[in-house]
């Protein structure tokens, strides 16, 4: 289910406080002022997991922005991410119809990648080498996170400031992650606050079927 992000009251945010220990009431109460809109992932009435999110363009091309993402530690972790990124699929078919979209987050480990296994041209990704337009992408997204003073546009790492929102999602089975991308992500200096800028792109044709409800 997905509403306006304004319209969560402080009963709210300790609701979604309480699932894990990655954010804090304070950090999800910034995150309602800096996010449009929260989707969040219930089965019956309990909490599994919640996104604050954007559709915005930057430099005329459309965005879903995840500025915050949250997955709870159960069995039914792979069920609700996959049902938190499809809800933000569905949201951006509706407001870009037959565009390419860019999707960017911030992650700390390698286990998020797996949110993003539906885009194509994800980066940063290992044995790729950056350039051009790729890192002009990674600084726009620093920019609008708001992490772009301890960003470095070559390794699409904020080494410090930047964990106020990430996607914290860990792996049921971490032994299956790919060792390439493990390595990659373990240049983030996590204990620092430390985080790594990510995006990917969808195209229209297939926009569509992912955001198919």
């Amino acid at each position: 289910m997905t509403n306006d992000a304004s319209a969560l009251e402080d009963t709210d945010l300790d609701d979604l406080a309480s699932m894990d220990d990655a954010f804090s009431a304070g950090e999800l109460s910034k995150a309602r002022e800096d996010w449009v809109l929260i989707t969040t992932a219930r089965f019956g009435s309990a909490l599994h997991g919640f996104t604050f999110s954007t559709l915005e363009r930057i430099g005329g091309t459309p965005c879903v922005l995840i500025g915050l993402m949250s997955v709870k530690r159960t069995s039914k972790r792979d069920q609700v991410l996959r049902g938190l990124m499809g809800e933000a699929y569905h949201r951006a078919l509706m407001a870009f119809p037959d565009e390419d979209v860019v999707v960017g987050c911030r992650f700390i480990n390698a286990d998020a990648r797996e949110a993003f296994k539906d885009l194509d041209d994800v980066t940063p990704s290992p044995g790729e080498n950056a350039v051009g337009e790729e890192r002009a992408w990674g600084r726009r997204l620093a920019k609008r996170f708001g992490i772009d003073k301890k960003y470095d546009a070559k390794t699409f790492i904020a080494s410090a400031g930047a964990q106020d929102g990430y996607l914290d999602f860990e792996s049921a089975k971490p032994e299956k992650l790919d060792a390439d991308v493990v390595e990659m992500m373990s240049a983030i200096p996590v204990a620092k606050g430390g985080a790594m800028v990510v995006y990917g792109w969808t195209m229209a044709e297939d926009l569509v079927k992912l955001g198919k409800r």
